[in-house]
């Protein structure tokens, strides 16, 4: 159809449609439409529907949207409008690509039009189509030279280019246009200023990058960022004096800084360690009361001057009650002799103090306070737990809270220990203890969440969440809300141990979607930094972006759901109702009214709790209804729900596997379980290229991992077995199998792996596990060489020792091993008395459980009564 041009009066009410768009008057927007379409003559105007499918999409009617716009688009193909507006309604779908097609479409038929070269140029930066990017911001610099933002993006697009040159160059041509007077602070010239000395610095210029900097320093209003980059670049230049001048400087304005204390060593460079001891001690007597130039030396210091540096160090820490005098030295504990001086000197501290309340019986000077006593066993109980002597720490740190009850900080210790000691429901009861103390410290009140999470009490853990969420809404919808991911990684764990997988998986489904809003949310950052001139700030941002998802949250909640599809694949989740009546088939009478009683316990429990949650939702759902009152437009369609029961019966668990995987193959290359999770989803599916091309990732980044061992041997038994292989493919993995395994088979490659590494529990376990994978008879051996426990073994842990207890429970070291189990279970318990891994089988937990007011409850008796 061609285009309808519209009269003055509707082309008036049309323009008032765009502007009713633009301001979000999205109501009004429709009654114009209505206007215009209710003429006959206009009823199939393209440009018109489009605008109102535009503007019912924003009320969240995404079907009816697309159907109108389609329409219009039909009746106007050769308008830049329609076309501009399917571009915008692909945009709010997310489908990128398509919408840049759209765009591209509309810039045929109107080929200078700046708002739609803006949208594609934030659409090609956000896909990161950088070629793409250049050449649109060239065009809006040829249309607009004279604003700001067209030389900006255009050097943008070079320096992401890595044509620095150039990025330069644009960026020196349009700051000869500023008009500023030298004396005048402009933050924005000054951020531009910097932005050029980065492009500059980032080309390798680094003799210009240092003349650019001294020229316009007076311009510039970071002082600190002038000062920093003036060191880093004569210390490329090679200008020592002139350096050591600089950090001399920046030490005055922050003597707690290491970064300078290291500029510092770059340039004196240092020939011997008393050399580099002297820069240290002259800061020593310039800062008296610093802390890092006493830390920085214990580095690299040993024997006895390590000592007294330490001995200095200590006491100014101890003195003034330095808590966390203890993380800062943790990095020294790789060296074991340091370890041992640490521990001779805080013990002899601890002894002389309790006796003449001084560091050292021949100290001449005052005596210290009694804190100082405290603060010394506070330390001592976390050395002992770090080097996994949990009864001693305990007697430390039990000391401590006698004498004074009312300090948080030791509470938390207590916990820590019992946690590492491998008891984690005592931990969170006395994390709950500390928190008790203090009932408004957001971090206590996290911690305590957390540790409850752990110890699997999830109710409790949302629970002592909501004292500090939203009124109003459900504490785990308004963590959500807030993308609180440490609260949903441990949940998602704390679900995993209690087999609910569906719940685990909508949590880290929760965490992919707070990544993909993150990714999203830079559209706004797009147009704002170019106009705010926050530069470095924007190049910094785009570079966090592209790796977003190696982050330790989304790492943890990829390698969770991949763990959790994985094992829904091996063991699919049947229909409760069938499972529960074969059960009941096999039951006495007696055991039968037993199970009925608590059944109807349970659904009456169920129920209450039903109706509690529907209590709660019709109080949000008025809250929401009240909300958007207020704020009528409500923006985009709602999001699909995540449904617990639905995520853990998958129609595919392997393909949904793969969707967590991509980004952590593209992103965490470099660590080892990625490769191996790979593996495990490619071996499943028998694809043997993907899985070799796994192993061989894996192999160059620890060959003699335990898991890894395990999946080569899978994989060379596996292709030896397989017969319906391609020609081609059968080619390459005989090459490569002679090339991994050489002449071996699976039984002598195990065996050399084990003679190998006989002196490592982890090693010791692979091997044991993969001898009964190959041979189901040697299952008797297998299971003397996993449990040996002699103390010569290295790797020996409460979580490697709880492992080989699991294989030998659910028949990984063969069939039959209830005996060898219990057995190992009773030595493990007399290594690790605390933990409840080993515990007797009869043994409970004796302590009360947790209510999240800080104070303990008996709930568990009430049901005990009830059962009675």
């Amino acid at each position: 159809m061609p285009t309808i041009t519209l009269p003055p009066k509707e082309n008036a009410l049309f323009k008032r449609i765009l502007r009713c768009y633009e301001h979000k008057q999205y109501r009004n927007g429709l009654k114009f439409c209505k206007q215009i379409l209710g003429n006959p003559k206009f009823a199939e105007h393209g440009e018109t529907l489009a605008m109102k499918g535009l503007t019912l999409n924003c009320l969240g009617k995404k079907e009816e949207a697309y159907e109108l716009v389609r329409r219009g688009l039909r009746n106007d193909l050769k308008s830049h409008v329609c076309w501009h507006v399917y571009g915008l309604l692909q945009r709010s779908d997310k489908k990128y690509d398509e919408a840049i097609k759209c765009y591209r479409n509309a810039l045929k038929w109107d080929k200078d039009n700046l708002q739609i070269l803006r949208d594609l140029s934030l659409l090609q930066i956000q896909m990161r189509d950088l070629e793409g990017y250049r050449e649109t911001r060239y065009q809006l610099l040829q249309l607009r030279p004279a604003q700001r933002a067209s030389w900006i993006g255009y050097a943008v697009a070079y320096h992401l280019l890595e044509d620095f040159e150039m990025a330069a160059k644009i960026v020196e041509e349009f700051r000869k246009t500023q008009q500023t007077s030298p004396d005048k602070v402009d933050y924005e010239y000054s951020e531009l200023l910097l932005y050029q000395n980065q492009v500059l610095r980032e080309a390798g210029l680094h003799k210009e990058a240092l003349d650019h900097l001294n020229n316009y320093e007076k311009q510039i209003c970071d002082k600190l960022a002038v000062e920093e980059t003036r060191g880093e670049l004569l210390l490329k230049l090679e200008r020592p004096e002139e350096a050591s001048e600089v950090y001399r400087r920046l030490q005055e304005r922050n003597p707690e800084n290491w970064a300078y204390y290291q500029g510092l060593e770059k340039a004196f460079k240092p020939g011997s360690i008393e050399e580099r001891q002297k820069i240290y001690e002259d800061s020593w007597v310039k800062f008296p009361k610093g802390l890092v130039p006493r830390r920085l030396p214990l580095n690299f210091l040993t024997g006895e001057k390590f000592r007294e540096c330490l001995d200095s160090y200590l006491r100014m820490n101890f003195s003034k009650g330095c808590p966390p005098v203890f993380t800062t030295l943790k990095s020294l504990y790789s060296d074991k002799e340091k370890v041992t001086i640490i521990e001779e000197l805080v013990v002899g501290y601890e002894s002389c103090l309790k006796s003449c309340r001084m560091f050292s019986e021949n100290d001449d000077g005052k005596e210290e306070p009694p804190t100082t006593l405290l603060w010394v066993q506070y330390f001592l109980a976390q050395h002992f737990d770090f080097i996994d002597q949990p009864s001693v720490a305990l007697e430390y740190i039990n000391t401590a809270i006698d004498s004074t009850p009312t300090l948080i900080e030791l509470f938390l210790i207590k916990a820590k220990i019992y946690k590492h000691a491998g008891n984690i429901k005592e931990a969170a009861r006395w994390m709950d203890e500390a928190q008790a103390l203090d009932t408004a410290d957001r971090f206590i009140n996290s911690k305590c969440a957390k540790y409850m999470l752990k110890a699997g009490l999830i109710k409790e853990a949302e629970e002592m969440c909501s004292k500090f969420t939203r009124e109003g809404t459900s504490a785990v919808e308004n963590l959500n809300e807030m993308q609180c991911m440490w609260f949903q990684t441990e949940c998602a764990l704390a679900y995993k141990a209690m087999n609910k997988f569906g719940e685990a998986l909508k949590k880290c489904h929760e965490i992919e979607r707070h990544f993909v809003e993150i990714t999203d949310d830079q559209f706004d950052f797009h147009t704002y930094c170019m106009r705010k001139m926050t530069l470095r700030s924007y190049v910094d941002l785009l570079k966090l972006e592209d790796v977003l998802r190696q982050h330790p949250f989304y790492y943890k909640a990829a390698r969770t759901a991949i763990q959790i599809y994985l094992t829904l694949h091996d063991k699919p989740l049947t229909d409760d109702s069938k499972e529960s009546q074969a059960d009941t088939e096999n039951l006495t009478d007696k055991e039968l009214k037993k199970l009925r009683n608590k059944q109807r316990r349970a659904q009456k429990k169920a129920q209450l709790e039903e109706e509690k949650k529907n209590a709660e939702k019709e109080k949000q759902l008025k809250n929401q209804k009240k909300k958007k009152e207020d704020d009528d437009e409500e923006i985009g369609g709602p999001k699909e729900e995540l449904i617990p029961d639905k995520l853990a019966k998958p129609e595919n668990p392997l393909e949904e596997a793969v969707k967590f995987l991509i980004p952590l193959k593209n992103l965490v290359r470099n660590k080892i379980e990625t490769h191996l999770l790979a593996f495990e989803i490619y071996f499943r599916k028998e694809k043997y290229l993907l899985m070799l091309q796994s192993i061989k990732r894996a192999g160059a980044i620890e060959p003699s991992h335990p898991w890894l061992h395990q999946c080569l041997v899978r994989f060379f038994k596996g292709v030896s077995e397989s017969a319906d292989l391609a020609e081609a493919v059968r080619t390459v993995l005989k090459q490569e199998i002679s090339r991994l395994f050489g002449e071996s088979n699976p039984q002598s490659f195990n065996k050399n792996y084990l003679s190998q590494h006989s002196n490592s529990i982890p090693h010791r376990l692979a091997a044991a596990k993969m001898m009964v994978y190959l041979e189901p008879s040697s299952d008797k051996m297998a299971c003397e060489i996993a449990t040996a426990l002699d103390e010569s073994l290295s790797g020996r842990s409460i979580q490697i020792c709880t492992e080989v207890l699991e294989a030998l429970r659910d028949g990984q070291l063969g069939e039959g091993q209830q005996k060898a189990a219990e057995a190992y279970r009773a030595a493990c318990h007399k290594i690790y008395p605390y933990s409840l891994a080993f515990m007797p089988p009869g043994y409970q937990d004796n302590s009360t459980t947790i209510s999240a007011n800080g104070d303990l409850s008996a709930g568990e008796h009430d049901d005990m009564a009830n059962e009675m």
